[in-house]
């Protein structure tokens, strides 16, 4: 009689909570006649047993960083914005909402909608702009304050034919409020709202992210809202109160780093790797960033926007601010890499425990060139997409490329997305060495011994009856 394979066993984890392999569970029968096997996977994926050693050595470097990030939250904690008297300019003006309740047509001419100028010169943009608005169509809109003090006041708003923001009966609208104007011209409409199908948008990626990624999409998601709160509760009014912006980045970066990848990932050695790859990356961008935004000379005040805050808060440091925003939106790439690497590292080892950290670092670091490569594109074409408008002025300018490199705008766009793409394509070698050593450093060890499978028997077994 010949007896059947045995089929290999799984291998436990003794230094698991459960005594037993987080990454893989299963049952198995094979020696009786109709045996079966079945099995399922934990929520945080595979993940190969390490050493106590490894792990105390892991914990040594993260619980201390862990630790310095979160006092240094504490002690940098804003408790809020600083107040500050309204401009009335651009962002900083008080606002209402509103509804159209009545259009009209009008003449333009009527309404003094635009003037041409004094001496009739209507050849350039401006002034055909003129006169096509004295001689069209206007629209007379009425607008009820639906909002504040003088909810249910009604005013008047004059719509130009050739006006980008058309209004539209019954649409709701946003209104700015001048209390120190005369009480006609106190409200005026500054934009339509968005919050219905901008709300809307936002529950449908909500409810496809939890509908394939499941648990693991729940988990995203509360991510994501830790995240803003660090960026809107910590990292704006620290900075908005004078705290030094490139500390407040670094700080506010590594606990989203930390929170996210952890309640995403699970608090598993596989993460913890993620997390030294991403902290070496976020050094090397701070100090490439720090490097060259100072010898390129780049101000960090280029626009309005960044005028007006320099204009209402003088004391911050613009450059800085430039500076902290390359961080932060660098670290959403950057998880995305490092994670990669560290689960096609696992899963290497999972493949073939008896690949050694050379063969895995070679075998990984193929999968990582062809991330880097589509990684690096897509951020490229991130920020072209967003400096678009930009490019198509120096376009229509007729600009030479080194004209419009030099420009401080479209400078600043460059060193924001080189530095960046340093920093993304460095992460793939450093996590990747890392996970290798880590994931093989005790492959000789009992528990790699037994992740290996026993060859299947050659020759004729007896078949099983069914």
């Amino acid at each position: 009689m010949t007896s059947l394979p045995q089929p290999p066993t799984t291998p436990t984890d003794p230094h698991s909570p459960t005594g037993h392999d987080h990454a893989s569970h299963g049952h198995a029968t094979g020696g009786s006649p109709g045996g079966h096997s079945h099995g399922h996977s934990h929520g945080h994926g595979p993940a190969a047993p390490v050493s106590k050693h490894l792990r105390k050595v892991i914990a040594a470097v993260l619980i201390p960083f862990a630790a310095a990030v979160f006092v240094g939250m504490a002690v940098l904690w804003p408790g809020g914005a600083p107040a500050h008297e309204r401009t009335g300019v651009g962002f900083d003006r008080q606002t209402q909402q509103g509804t159209v309740v009545a259009l009209a047509k009008v003449d333009c001419k009527s309404v003094n909608a635009s003037q041409v100028p004094p001496t009739g010169d209507t050849s350039t943009p401006e002034g055909r702009e003129a006169q096509a608005a004295q001689t069209g169509e206007c629209k007379k809109a009425t607008v009820e304050v639906a909002s504040g003090p003088d909810k249910g006041r009604a005013f008047f708003e004059i719509v130009q034919p050739g006006a980008p923001r058309q209004l539209e009966k019954g649409q709701e609208v946003v209104v700015a409020y001048a209390p120190d104007a005369p009480r006609d011209l106190q409200y005026s409409v500054v934009d339509v709202n968005r919050k219905l199908p901008l709300a809307l948008l936002a529950g449908i990626f909500a409810l496809a992210v939890v509908v394939v990624g499941r648990m693991r999409g729940v988990f995203a998601l509360v991510a994501l809202v830790v995240s803003f709160a660090i960026l809107t509760l910590f990292i704006l009014p620290a900075i908005l109160q004078g705290s030094n912006p490139l500390l407040v980045a670094v700080i506010g970066a590594s606990a989203i780093m930390l929170i996210a990848l952890y309640m995403c990932h699970g608090l598993t050695a596989r993460t913890s790797v993620a997390v030294l790859g991403t902290l070496v990356s976020l050094l090397l961008i701070g100090l490439l960033g720090s490097l060259f935004i100072d010898w390129a000379f780049l101000s960090g005040n280029t626009d309005d926007n960044t005028g007006l805050i320099h204009g209402l808060y003088p004391h911050i440091d613009m450059s800085g601010l430039l500076l902290a925003g390359v961080i932060i939106g660098s670290l959403g790439v950057l998880d995305d890499v490092t994670v990669t690497q560290t689960s096609a590292v696992w899963e290497l080892h999972q493949a073939d425990p008896a690949m050694g950290p050379r063969g895995l670092y070679r075998a990984a670091i193929r999968i990582g060139r062809d991330h880097i490569a589509s990684v690096v594109n897509t951020l490229v074409l991130a920020y072209a997409g967003a400096a678009l408008p930009l490019l198509l002025l120096f376009s229509i300018a007729n600009s030479s490329m080194g004209s419009v490199a030099n420009s401080e705008l479209v400078a600043e766009e460059i060193v924001r997305t080189l530095v960046g793409s340093i920093g993304l394509v460095a992460s793939v070698p450093v996590t990747t060495a890392l996970a290798a050593l880590v994931v093989s450093a005790d492959r000789t060890g009992p528990s790699a011994a037994a992740t290996v499978p026993q060859p299947a028997r050659g020759g004729r077994g007896r078949r099983r009856k069914r």
